[in-house]
């Protein structure tokens, strides 16, 4: 099954949090929490979607690479320039799932379009 969101005019949780319902399956009467169902989603228009100026300068992204002076920290827009809105979607979309072995296969079927 293929599920698309329009993601003009709409902001960046609301839309996550769409997609993610729909990669865990939540929608479907056969839900189960041990299986990752057969769902493809499609985020369009990612590049248009309402996004406040002061959540772009503010919003932070941290990595840790475990060693001593090792944390990066990034913002929205910095992101937005590096690696476009999609990464700013699927950041979103990956934290609203399930922190277990079934998160990289539902991220698989996740196709986000600027």
């Amino acid at each position: 099954m293929e599920h698309i969101i329009d993601a003009k005019d709409k902001s960046l949780g609301r839309v996550a949090t769409v997609a993610a319902v729909f990669l865990m399956g939540k929608d479907s009467p056969a839900f189960q929490r041990n299986v990752a169902p057969d769902v493809k989603v499609k985020i369009l228009n990612a590049s248009k979607a309402k996004i406040s100026a002061k959540k772009m300068k503010e919003k932070t992204y941290q990595q840790y690479s475990g060693y001593p002076g090792g944390r990066k920290v990034i913002n929205m827009e910095k992101l937005v320039e590096k690696k476009g809105y999609e990464e700013v979607f699927r950041k979103a979309v990956r934290g609203m799932l399930p922190g277990n072995k079934l998160r990289s296969v539902m991220l698989k079927n996740l196709v986000i379009e600027e």
